[in-house]
């Protein structure tokens, strides 16, 4: 195990680790389902090395730490499992700080070095950041703001199919916030780039930390003022209007575009 930053809390027995292989979270398999391992489990996984490990919050009064290991090839009685496959195996907190360690094991891994100067940094005990300790550069950890938005007419909802989506999978229309630019005036961009469709009544609906890498999703709702659908061939591969009745293959429950679909198809129950 790396040496603990300054700045953590002292380990106990109790405390939980949230170790990354990739885009997959480590979980010690019981007879009641998978569950997140403790420091104590952590002793049967002598050669599964954990670095950048960074103490991220609390669950259950215990301290939790993020960490990443180099092997997939883990002992019986544990399994790597895809990160949005947690979802619904274990509670709902336990579910966001997966997500948050997973964004901050990224960050760390991406800031090794200072941006400014290639000088390896060193974490900051006040604060989570990292800082060169030859021009003195502070990073912290970065959030790409996006919108994601739910289009409807009438009874129907927008749902597109783009180049980052599984086979066959629609969602809604998402994208990253530019410079200078509000949420709003965001929503209107990337509907008219993607997919052809000007909208009013925009307003909010909520939002969701989204750590692939880095997003934080701000979700709204919109009215199609033109139905007439020109997708951009480019990040759009097809896009259409449906129905509560015919509805093709949506994303997961763990994300706030089912969200933002099943808050639609609730006024038409």
């Amino acid at each position: 195990m790396d040496q603990m930053n300054d700045n953590q809390k002292t380990i106990s027995e109790h405390a939980y680790w949230f170790l990354f292989h990739r885009d997959e979270l480590l979980m010690k398999e019981t007879d009641d389902g998978l569950i997140l391992p403790s420091l104590e489990d952590l002793n049967v996984l002598p050669y599964l090395t954990a670095k950048h490990a960074q103490h991220i919050g609390s669950l259950d009064s215990a301290a939790c730490f993020a960490a990443t290991i180099a092997s997939e090839d883990v002992p019986p009685g544990f399994a790597l499992q895809k990160l949005r496959g947690v979802y619904g195996l274990v509670e709902d907190d336990a579910f966001r700080l997966a997500f948050r360690a997973y964004h901050v094991r990224t960050w760390l891994k991406s800031n090794r070095f200072c941006g400014s100067c290639g000088q390896a940094t060193q974490p900051v005990i006040e604060e989570l950041a990292v800082r060169c300790p030859q021009c003195g550069h502070i990073a912290y950890p970065r959030i790409s703001p996006a919108i994601i938005v739910a289009v409807t007419k009438g009874e129907e909802i927008l749902l597109a199919h783009s180049n980052r989506l599984p086979p066959k999978r629609y969602s809604v229309i998402a994208g990253f916030v530019e410079p200078g630019e509000t949420l709003e005036e965001c929503v209107r961009r990337e509907l008219a780039e993607e997919v052809g469709i000007e909208v009013t009544d925009i307003r909010y609906f909520g939002n969701q930390p989204w750590p692939f890498p880095d997003s934080l999703m701000v979700a709204f709702t919109a009215t199609a003022v033109s139905s007439e659908i020109t997708i951009d061939n480019n990040e759009i591969l097809d896009a259409g209007w449906y129905s509560p009745h015919n509805l093709p293959d949506i994303p997961g429950k763990e994300s706030i575009a089912r969200r933002l679909i099943d808050a639609h198809l609730a006024k038409f129950k």
